[in-house]
């Protein structure tokens, strides 16, 4: 984002008059000799965001830091018909600038020529101001010989800086725009810059909490889509794996932890990283499973949260699987020279958390020589069919929709990634569960 450029400075000949605004009565406080010794971190919270518009009857509102009496600051006046005043609020020290410093301030004015700090930093005031009022315009007040300590006020952190024998009442109030503009400018550039720094830690985080696939020495080929339902997010509640076990089995699961969150999508990535556990340990049908449901049910934050799961073991050979449903919509098959159907799924157990002594048939399931598997979430299948439309697109509309594909000639990556534009296109809009559905086929 761009900066406007600095204000320019303007010589006058004309003398301080007095201020065409009330100035605020200070309140009652010793003069400092030094600054204070709070460390910053006992510096009061960020308050919300100061004025940024001219105040009530177009009136600008600064608070000027000075502790000279004798030397008051008042705001210059303004020409005749300019119709913007600048009312100032006068501070002796910090703290009374701390009490002064209210939403309605558009800018601090910190005189460069208060006593600075005890180890010799003459910029310690106003680095005490800048911590104290993070979200506000500041300017600094020099004296003209003093140009050099303005520009390091500038460095530190001030908008700009203003010297006390050129001001009038024009210079002043377009230095106190320009400062809050400023001001706002930066605050949106840093803003900006740290949501996308989380961001890309989000991105990094979440991609490396999505499986990659153990299928050294398999001959079947994978592929997998997911798309989250949350907005700006990676990862959801549906999760999935696969891997192949030392005697030549392939294993592959997908699940759904109900609800929408970075909470059910922890709850996701634990569940996958213990089926993976378990499977490597030679667990599985209704075994695995049910150690998979005493894992959510340590893991969850309320007894009402569930997951459904699908997991299905596919012999070294390739032909035959096992196939254990809790609560899951069953899988599709694809053999050589059909079309695509559903497996069977009327024996299959309930999802993961609703019994607590639960069991989960293994269904043997023969495949053929080549066939292609499709597992998904329900995200995929509870998108309407239409824009308007009631009528969910379901398992019959999926299994039609996934075979007009196939005869396209859409295999893998590809068919996945169609699969679920069509869904969304279908649905008229962003599917609002969160999707996933992976591929395992198998050539002649």
């Amino acid at each position: 984002m761009s900066v406007p450029a600095p204000v320019p400075r303007q010589r006058t000949s004309s003398p301080t008059v007095p201020a065409t605004a009330t100035t605020a009565a200070a309140l009652p406080s010793a003069l400092p000799s030094a600054l204070p010794s709070t460390p910053p971190s006992a510096l009061p919270e960020e308050r919300r965001y100061p004025a940024t518009e001219t105040a009530k009857n177009g009136d600008l509102v600064l608070l000027v830091i000075e502790d000279d009496p004798r030397r008051t600051f008042t705001a210059p006046e303004h020409p005749e018909g300019a119709g913007v005043r600048v009312r100032v609020r006068t501070a002796r020290n910090l703290t009374e600038a701390e009490r002064l410093l209210t939403d309605d301030i558009h800018c601090i004015l910190v005189d460069l020529a208060l006593p600075g700090s005890d180890d010799g930093d003459d910029l310690a005031l106003l680095k005490h101001v800048l911590r104290l009022a993070p979200r506000h315009a500041v300017l600094a007040l020099a004296a003209e010989g003093d140009g050099e300590r303005a520009a390091a006020a500038v460095r530190v952190g001030a908008q700009d800086f203003l010297f006390r024998d050129e001001l009038d009442g024009r210079l002043l109030s377009r230095a106190i725009r320009y400062a809050v503009e400023r001001k706002r400018a930066d605050i949106a550039q840093r803003q900006l810059t740290e949501s996308r720094l989380r961001a890309q830690e989000n991105a990094r985080l979440e991609r490396g909490l999505l499986p990659t696939p153990l299928l050294q020495g398999s001959d079947l080929r994978f592929a997998a889509h997911y798309r989250p339902g949350r907005s700006r997010a990676l990862l959801g509640g549906d999760f999935y794996d696969t891997v192949r076990t030392p005697d030549g089995t392939v294993h592959a699961m997908i699940g759904d932890v109900c609800g929408h969150g970075p909470d059910e999508a922890a709850l996701g990535v634990e569940l996958r990283i213990a089926w993976r556990a378990l499977t490597l340990a030679g667990l599985s049908g209704d075994r695995l499973l049910s150690t998979l449901q005493q894992v959510l049910e340590h893991e969850r934050e309320s007894e009402e949260i569930f997951a459904t799961l699908c997991t299905v073991d596919i012999a070294p050979d390739g032909r035959r699987a096992g196939l254990c449903l809790a609560g899951h919509p069953s899988p599709l098959v694809r053999r050589a020279g059909a079309a695509a159907r559903l497996l069977p799924y009327e024996d299959g157990g309930p999802a993961l958390g609703l019994l607590p002594r639960a069991r989960w048939p293994r269904l043997q399931v023969e495949l053929g020589g080549a066939w292609s598997l499709m597992m998904y979430t329900d995200g995929l299948i509870e998108g309407r069919v239409g824009p308007g439309e009631k009528q969910r697109l379901g398992q019959d509309g999926m299994v039609e929709m996934i075979n007009r594909q196939l005869a396209a000639g859409l295999r893998g990556d590809e068919l996945l990634e169609a699969a679920v534009a069509e869904a969304r296109e279908l649905n008229g809009g962003e599917l609002t569960d969160d999707v996933a559905v992976l591929v395992l086929d198998r050539g002649e």
